[in-house]
């Protein structure tokens, strides 16, 4: 069962090598015991349901781009990152996004 412990050490992690937390995604049971927490914690962030465990995070990149990358939540460390020009709009973003949710699911 995935715990705040667990979330902390991740959003820790990607913290200290400049990472922003965007979004936390759990799935059913781990969104009932942790996401009013989690929002107080990790405000902005959102805290939403979803069929997977993971966290978004984004960072600035070289020569004006954004670094996004989905980290699963599990004891195995599982990611995957994608990287936006700053004139993408963000619809594309969001569509970019969703797609990668779906294949971290997949992978799953």
């Amino acid at each position: 069962m995935i715990n705040e412990k667990q979330i902390n050490g991740i959003v820790s992690l990607y913290t200290k090598f400049g990472w922003t937390t965007r979004r936390i995604l759990l799935s059913g049971t781990h969104f009932a015991a942790n996401a009013e927490s989690l929002r107080k914690k990790y405000e902005p962030a959102d805290v939403v349901e979803s069929r997977i465990d993971a966290v978004w995070f984004s960072r600035p990149s070289e020569g004006e781009k954004e670094a996004w990358e989905l980290r699963r939540i599990s004891e195995t460390p599982y990611a995957l990152f994608e990287l936006f020009e700053s004139d993408d709009e963000e619809e594309i973003r969001d569509e970019t996004r969703s797609e990668m949710e779906e294949r971290m699911g997949q992978a799953m």
